[in-house]
């Protein structure tokens, strides 16, 4: 996994969003404490307002970031929206009314929601080898892990000597950090999109995405998950202390059990994909989420949680870091930027369903009610994937061109009925019959 950080480009990259990580978990303790500054026991309103604030900006606003960034520098985009995000968190500090805390979040995940997708895109490009491809997904996965166990780690010791403000300014410095790091490298070209109306551009990635069958299952695929990972970011703290009765460092062992889960499939999973196949690794790791979650009315203790925690983290990583070998494999490289912003809006737009639904379920029914509802969403979820995602899925596909001339370029280098690696463009707007 560590080989491809030979690539100077790619550590580069890699050092600048673990460094934004870094930042960005400073600013999830330092938002709950000002949340409880200002709001007190109404702090927990504070924060899902917040995050649903953030879902909002995410699915709403990534594909209009993508279609922008179609028509800029690369580089300059990326560290442009790491100085804005560095220069919203620079008035957190100041906040004096919750109102303010709403506002700054939606510009700062406005800006985030075009920063993530962008940088994702960045990556087959400076890696095109697939094994390093696979291998720099799972580093990034394993960079995502830690950030959760270390970032509360660097806080918890900072905020020994100085009081919660300053972490923000520690968030201010990843996103300068991550900037000056991603100016020190040149970026391969990309092959330029076509121009087109602005509109056109911002659908392009959710037309690419539902009119390919094996991204129509991933959508659904990333339903199931956000089921299950709903329950696990939504209620684990209700059910160590409510339930189980134990305290707050009870809590942080159980999400330290779903994190160190993750881990370990990080580790295995480049190895593992030169074996099997991304569809039913993936598959797998959803149905692993939802049993687990199926189980939970059946856990005894903190131990038993743990454990179960940490299978589920073990099937959330399985399901996550294939997701850009499987993007990769369905876009040209010009149309990439698109489809990254649309899988990256589509499925927090899942997360923006299950976050609530998992609060309400609990709170209206109880645990138990909750997780056998949220696995019944995902129990629906994956038989609706194995139904819409081909088994059978190979790379170059036979088709025709009944609507072109005969003239056409693209009829004369592969003659009528042709077999290539099938993308949808403007060439091809269907899945062939031939594929189903």
């Amino acid at each position: 996994m560590l080989s491809v950080l030979s690539n100077r480009t790619f550590r580069h990259l890699f050092a600048a969003q673990v460094i934004a990580l870094l930042g960005t978990g400073l600013a999830t303790v330092a938002l709950g404490l000002l949340a409880w500054q200002l709001a007190g026991e109404d702090a927990g309103l504070v924060l899902g307002t917040a995050l649903a604030i953030k879902m909002i900006a995410y699915v709403t606003l990534a594909p209009i970031a993508a279609a922008i960034a179609e028509r800029l520098p690369r580089r300059a985009f990326l560290v442009a929206l790491d100085l804005i995000r560095g220069g919203v968190v620079l008035f957190l500090p100041f906040v004096t009314e919750v109102w303010q805390i709403y506002v700054l979040i939606f510009f700062l995940q406005a800006a985030s929601a075009g920063f993530t997708p962008a940088f994702q895109a960045t990556i087959p490009d400076v890696l095109p080898n697939e094994r390093d491809y696979t291998n720099a997904l799972s580093l990034l996965r394993l960079a995502e892990d830690l950030e959760q166990l270390l970032s509360p780690m660097l806080a918890a010791a900072l905020l020994t000597i100085v009081s919660f403000p300053v972490l923000f300014g520690g968030t201010v410095a990843g996103f300068v950090g991550s900037a000056l790091l991603v100016v020190t490298v040149a970026l391969p070209t990309r092959t330029a999109a076509e121009a087109g109306h602005f509109w056109a551009s911002t659908t392009k990635g959710i037309r690419i995405y539902l009119a390919t069958p094996r991204l129509r299952g991933l959508m659904v695929m990333e339903m199931a998950v956000a089921a299950a990972g709903a329950m696990i970011y939504v209620n684990t703290v209700v059910l160590v202390q409510a339930r189980l009765e134990l305290g707050e460092p009870q809590v942080a062992l159980a999400f330290a059990a779903f994190g160190a889960g993750s881990i370990v499939a990080a580790f295995l999973l480049p190895r593992l994909l030169e074996r099997i196949t991304d569809r039913p690794v993936m598959i797998t790791g959803a149905g692993l989420m939802v049993a687990g979650v199926a189980m939970v009315p059946l856990m005894p203790g903190l131990a038993a949680l743990m454990a179960l925690w940490a299978v589920i983290g073990f099937g959330f990583s399985c399901t996550q870091t294939p997701i850009g070998r499987i993007l990769n494999r369905s876009a040209r490289e010009q149309d990439r930027p698109a489809v990254f912003a649309a899988q990256f809006a589509l499925s927090h737009a899942c997360w923006l369903v299950t976050y609530p639904l998992a609060g309400w379920l609990g709170s209206a029914f109880g645990l138990t009610q909750a997780a056998l509802g949220l696995a019944l969403v995902g129990t629906v979820a994956m038989v609706a994937v194995l139904r819409l995602w081909p088994a059978f899925d190979p790379v170059e596909l036979l088709h025709s061109h009944p609507d072109l001339p005969p003239d056409h370029p693209h009829i004369r280098d592969h003659a009528q009925e042709h077999r290539h690696p099938l993308q949808i463009d403007d060439l091809h707007r269907r899945w062939p019959r031939s594929a189903f």
